[in-house]
C-alpha cells in the first residue's frame, strides 16, 4: 500500500515514517458498480485514493435531481480538502461507476500529521487555489456558452491527441449531467453533429469526421483544454496559459 500512496503527489513529500503512519491507518476497499462510497451530508471522516475504477461525485437538489460534479479516475484522490473545515459533512455523494478499488485514509490523523510536513501543506494550498480558479471558470462557461459548444469541447478533450476514434469513458447520461444539460439535449446535439457529418457515434464509440468543424464549434466558447478536469481531485491539471 505504501508504494501506491507514494506514487501520488499528495503523499510523495511524506517521510518514510509519515507514509507508514498513513498506511497503518488506511484501508483498502473494493466496491461494486452502483455502490455508494458516502452520501451527501454524511459526516466527513475519511478521504480516498482511487486505485482502480471510476467514482462519480454528484449533488442532489431538494427536488431530487442529480448533478454530476466530477468523475474521479485511477490515481486521483478526492474529498481531502474537507480536512480544513470544522466538523464538516460531505457536500457531495460518491458512487462507483463500475467495480472499483479505493484506499480510504483517516482524515483527522492525516490533518494532524500535516503540522510536521510543510511541503505537503504547500502542495495542498496550491492545489486548492487551482480548484477555486477552475470552479470560477466553469461557472462562467456554464453561464455564457451554449450546450453545443460544451459538447463539442468535451468531445475534443476526450479524443486522444492525433486520434479521431475513441470510446466515451463514461455513460452518456453521466456526461450530460457533467455538462449541465439533459440526456435528451445531449442526444439532440450528437444527432445534429452526426447529421452535419462532423462526428459519427456507434454506441459509446465516437469517430471525429471533421475535426476542424468540431474545433470551430468548440472555439465559439473559447473553452480551455482542462475545462472538464476535476475541481475535486488531486492533482489538478496544469493551467493553460494564453499567448
Amino acid at each position: 500500500m505504501q508504494e501506491i500512496l507514494q506514487s501520488n503527489p499528495l503523499f510523495a513529500q511524506l517521510s518514510p515514517r509519515q507514509l507508514e503512519r498513513v498506511a497503518q491507518r488506511a484501508a483498502r476497499i473494493r466496491i461494486a458498480e452502483g455502490e455508494s462510497v458516502f452520501e451527501q451530508g454524511d459526516p466527513f471522516e475519511r478521504f480516498y485514493l482511487v486505485v482502480e475504477g471510476q467514482i462519480k461525485l454528484y449533488r442532489l437538489s431538494p427536488a431530487g435531481n442529480e448533478k454530476v460534479i466530477e468523475v474521479i479516475s485511477q490515481g486521483s484522490t478526492f474529498a481531502e480538502a474537507l480536512m480544513f473545515l470544522h466538523r464538516p459533512n460531505y457536500p457531495v455523494g460518491a458512487q462507483a461507476l463500475g467495480a472499483s478499488e479505493l484506499i480510504s485514509i483517516d482524515a483527522r490523523d492525516f490533518a494532524e500529521m500535516l503540522k510536521d510536513s510543510v511541503e505537503t501543506c504547500f502542495l495542498l494550498l496550491g492545489d486548492m487555489s487551482q480548484r477555486l480558479r477552475g470552479l470560477l471558470r466553469e461557472i462562467d462557461e456554464l453561464s455564457l456558452h451554449s450546450a453545443t459548444c460544451r459538447v463539442a469541447a468535451a468531445l475534443l478533450q476526450l479524443a486522444a491527441k492525433g486520434s479521431d476514434n475513441f470510446e466515451l469513458p463514461i455513460a452518456k447520461q453521466v456526461l450530460a449531467s457533467r455538462l449541465s444539460i439533459t440526456p435528451e439535449t445531449l442526444s439532440r446535439i450528437i444527432k445534429n453533429l452526426t447529421g452535419r457529418r462532423i462526428i459519427s457515434v456507434t454506441g459509446s464509440r465516437v469517430s471525429v469526421l471533421d475535426r476542424d468543424a468540431l474545433k470551430l464549434a468548440a472555439d465559439v466558447c473559447a473553452l480551455p483544454e482542462d475545462s472538464l478536469q476535476s475541481t475535486f481531485q488531486y492533482p489538478c491539471p496544469p493551467e493553460r496559459r494564453n499567448h
